[in-house]
C-alpha cells in the first residue's frame, strides 16, 4: 500500500445532497464505473451505488478522495452482507 491509499484509507466519509441536484462525496477510493443513471465508487465505508437520472462528474479529485456529481439524485445505497446478489456483482466489476 503506498501513500496515497494510506492517506485515502484515513478519510472520514462524508455525503452532501443540495436539492436532489448537487451531491458532494468524500472518502472516495475508486470511481469503479459511471454513467447518467448510476455510479458505482468504492469507498471507506464500502462500495456505494449512486443512482440517478443525467448524472455527471462536475470534478474527481482522486488524491483527496473527493467527488462531485450534478444530476437528479434518486437514491444512495451502501452494499453490505444483506445485498448480497448486488454485492457479488459490484465486487466482480471492482476486480476485473
Amino acid at each position: 500500500m503506498d501513500i496515497k491509499d494510506l492517506a485515502i484509507e484515513n478519510l472520514i466519509s462524508e455525503i452532501k445532497i443540495n436539492d436532489r441536484k448537487k451531491i458532494s462525496l468524500s472518502g472516495i477510493k475508486k470511481l469503479v464505473s459511471f454513467d447518467p443513471e448510476e455510479f458505482l465508487m468504492d469507498t471507506t465505508l464500502g462500495p456505494l451505488v449512486l443512482k440517478g437520472s443525467n448524472l455527471e462528474i462536475v470534478k474527481l479529485d482522486t488524491l483527496s478522495g473527493n467527488l462531485n456529481i450534478k444530476g437528479k439524485i434518486n437514491s444512495l445505497t451502501y452494499l453490505d452482507g444483506r445485498d448480497s446478489k448486488m454485492k457479488n456483482n459490484v465486487l466482480s466489476k471492482l476486480f476485473k
